[in-house]
């Protein structure tokens, strides 16, 4: 029985919408804290990128002697940090192993990305992809592959080859659509080869908070130039394109092509809701959550987020009473000449470059580490 007293957090997975942390690093293994927001907060997933490894790589203090222990073992820095990450992957995996066995394979995933560099390479990200997937020889492992136009044929080519994919840096409903349709199309090629299709999973991750910010700074320019009624969209382009996708996922799983993809064991591709933590001080620290409540789709929170939302979070069904209003904020941001779609794909282009800096940092890090003068 839900209560006054409930967790926020639990509350949610009853309602049908998954909480995975957007955060991994040795330390949280170690103490214990991820195993206990598993146990008490209901956490049935961990995302990571490469922001996330730099971050915890260079500064957790846990990883010093594992690093220290490698040195003789690798030949590059890229090869170090693969050994660091996949540790980790591995070890958050085996926490998360019991949801994903007692939920068929519904959640209990945690995500590894290819190299940022590869973004815009389909075929070394394929290669790439499938090469990790193999290292990591783990059912609940998804592969991170960055939803750019030379995504596409990738996410086919590796769902129709049973490797789990988590699409990622999505900020536009209309190139989800393509990845939606990637999806569906792999599934397809697999089941004309006579493969299962029960076991494969995928997510796509729509990112929120970065919409806002690009669109608030608009919209300020336009109300400071004589246009009053433009302060009055800010805080509304991000859950107006989610309730789009969401839209859109709704349209396709109501086609014929999914309709019998399900009939032969397949799971829907998730929406993911991604950039969760509020940038503008404006606006609730738990926005890109409470209001994107839905049955299917998962959340991922950097540990700041979930803390919040353990605090102050009023789970309720949300989404959909938005979409109506998330369709009125698409045209009025048209009757501004705002394109949403060129912000989205500005957001795309930065969001490659905000993954490919920090993964650049963390390799000179390592590199400098296997130098023979480095004292730590």
């Amino acid at each position: 029985m839900a209560s006054s007293v409930s967790n926020p957090l639990l509350e949610l997975r009853r309602l049908g919408e998954s909480v995975w942390l957007d955060d991994l690093g040795r330390a949280m293994l170690e103490d214990g804290s991820l195993a206990r927001l598993i146990r008490e907060d209901g956490v049935a997933g961990v995302t990571s990128n490469p922001a996330i490894f730099a971050h915890s790589m260079m500064n957790d203090p846990q990883y010093a002697q594992p690093i220290a222990q490698l040195l003789s073992q690798v030949s590059s820095a890229t090869s170090l940090y693969e050994e660091l990450a996949i540790h980790d992957v591995r070890a958050a995996a085996e926490l998360l192993r019991p949801q994903y066995d007692a939920g068929g394979g519904g959640d209990g995933f945690v995500s590894f990305e290819v190299s940022p560099h590869l973004a815009y390479d389909a075929a070394g990200s394929l290669a790439e992809a499938r090469r990790l997937w193999q290292r990591l020889g783990l059912p609940n492992a998804l592969i991170k592959i960055p939803g750019t136009e030379a995504g596409l044929p990738v996410i086919r080519d590796l769902i129709a080859s049973g490797v789990n994919v988590n699409v990622t840096l999505l900020f536009s409903p209309e190139r989800y659509r393509a990845v939606a349709r990637a999806y569906l199309d792999g599934l397809t090629a697999r089941a004309k080869a006579g493969q299962p299709l029960a076991s494969v999973a995928s997510v796509a991750s729509f990112f929120l908070s970065r919409i806002d910010t690009a669109v608030d700074k608009l919209l300020d320019a336009l109300a400071g130039r004589g246009q009053p009624a433009a302060r009055a969209l800010r805080g509304k382009a991000a859950i107006a394109s989610a309730c789009r996708a969401y839209e859109i996922l709704e349209e396709l799983l109501a086609t014929p092509q999914w309709q019998a993809l399900a009939a032969q064991g397949a799971k829907p591709q998730r929406l993911l809701w991604a950039s969760t933590s509020t940038k503008d001080p404006a606006y609730s620290p738990v926005k890109y959550v409470e209001e994107l409540v839905v049955q299917g789709t998962v959340n991922t929170m950097p540990l700041e987020t979930l803390n919040a939302y353990r605090r102050l979070g009023r789970p309720e069904l949300r989404l959909e009473r938005h979409i109506a209003e998330g369709s009125d904020a698409r045209e009025s941001f048209e009757r501004l000449d705002i394109d949403l779609e060129a912000v989205a794909m500005q957001l795309e282009r930065e969001g490659v470059a905000k993954f490919v800096e920090p993964f650049d940092r963390l390799q000179s890090w390592l590199e400098q580490r296997r130098q023979p003068t480095h004292s730590t």
